[in-house]
């Protein structure tokens, strides 16, 4: 039996490999070694370790690196407790195989670890742009550290083909969450309702927005048009909580100071996979810069409206619509998702992220691959470019 190592260092990438997880959690080939790190062990974000427990995975270890406070010098003393945590965790358990999903710092920590070790490393959501993060460096960092790759799209899969990866290792899988599509029993208003305490009389706007942490000096102002453009609008809206990046207690401070004075606002810190599937399917809009905006909305057909550059470069579904950071931008972006015809264009989008069934191409590659010294050896795949100047 083939002992695969997952990481997961937070709720965003736990419901991108939740299917995945199962999926080998299911194959009589596949041990499934859970290592759960970050935020998934902060008070501060939930504990969401406990709802991977309630979702019946054992956890194998357990990576405590996350710091409390959130600047650039605490979140480079993270990356650097991640690798000794999970260097020890390799010391103990040696998996057969890495998988990590896309781009955050802890991740990256765990694939640095794992270099000395010699261990193969699945990189699921290579090839990926998002210019306004220090996320677009770290994603291609891995990419140069992983052994096998699993992209969303086509395009994506040229990308780290461009990178230098032979194209054996490149798998075009589509985006692993779709597949939450199709096993996921969506929430009715009332549950909702009961289980958050969010009211849902009128569909809400579903607000999510990270730090963008190649501009973090200007965080509270971006906030604060969106807060005003928010308000402008006279919705009904529901945040979630962002990201443990750079100036991220900034952004948490700030919404949490509107929610409390604001009767028709509501902040959930943590909607699980199924109630945020659910929340999104029921909203009128998505509002703010989370990827799940770009690869899931448009599979239940949801405008979304896409502040500043934190996702930049990323292949865009049709019901995305971009702005900037202005008060004035956003409230115009806001209004044309709002408007009946732009939805109605909606009803037959096809999502360039695929439609599901990613994760059974993902657990039978993890499955089939040979574990030799070719898939450790890397060579550097040469493609023609244009001339350096």
């Amino acid at each position: 039996m083939r002992t695969i190592g997952a990481v997961t260092v937070g709720r965003s990438d736990y419901s991108i490999c939740l299917p995945v997880l199962r999926e080998i959690q299911q194959n009589p080939d596949l041990h499934l070694h859970l290592i759960v790190a970050g935020t998934h062990l902060a008070p501060e974000f939930g504990m969401t370790v406990r709802l991977i427990e309630e979702d019946g995975f054992e956890i194998g270890e357990r990576i405590e690196m996350s710091l409390s406070s959130d600047t650039p010098e605490a979140i480079s003393k993270s990356m650097g407790l991640g690798m000794i945590g999970f260097a020890q965790a390799f010391a103990r358990c040696r998996p057969d195989i890495l998988m990590i999903v896309g781009d955050r710092f802890e991740a990256h920590a765990a694939v640095a670890a794992a270099l000395a070790f010699k261990i193969a490393v699945a990189h699921i959501h290579g090839g990926e742009i998002t210019l306004g993060a220090i996320d677009d460096a770290l994603r291609h960092s891995i990419t140069k550290l992983s052994h096998l790759h699993f992209v969303a799209t086509e395009a994506y899969g040229l990308r780290v083909l461009q990178l230098g990866e032979e194209p054996w290792r490149i798998t075009v899988c589509g985006a692993p969450s779709l597949d939450n599509l199709l096993t996921v029993s969506l929430l009715t208003t009332e549950q909702i309702e009961s289980l958050y305490g969010v009211r849902m009389e009128q569909a809400p706007l579903l607000v999510t927005f990270h730090p963008v942490t190649l501009e973090y000096e200007q965080t509270e102002w971006q906030v604060g048009e969106l807060l005003a453009a928010l308000e402008a609008t006279g919705l009904p809206t529901v945040f979630t909580s962002p990201n443990a990046d750079t100036c991220g207690k900034t952004v948490a401070r700030m919404i949490s100071d509107y929610v409390r004075v604001r009767s028709t606002a509501s902040l959930v810190q943590n909607l699980g996979t199924q109630g945020y599937l659910s929340m999104m399917a029921l909203a009128a809009a998505m509002v703010g810069n989370s990827s799940s905006g770009i690869v899931e909305a448009a599979s239940l057909r949801v405008p979304v409206v896409n502040v500043g550059t934190r996702q930049s470069g990323r292949i865009r579904p049709a019901n995305v619509i971009d702005t900037g950071y202005g008060r004035e931008e956003i409230g115009e972006a806001i209004r044309q998702a709002l408007r009946p015809e732009f939805r109605a264009r909606l009803a037959n989008l096809v999502n360039p992220y695929g439609c599901g069934h990613a994760a059974r191409k993902i657990a039978d590659r993890l499955r089939d691959v040979s574990l030799d010294s070719k898939l450790i050896m890397k060579r550097f795949y040469d493609v023609p470019l244009a001339k350096v100047n």
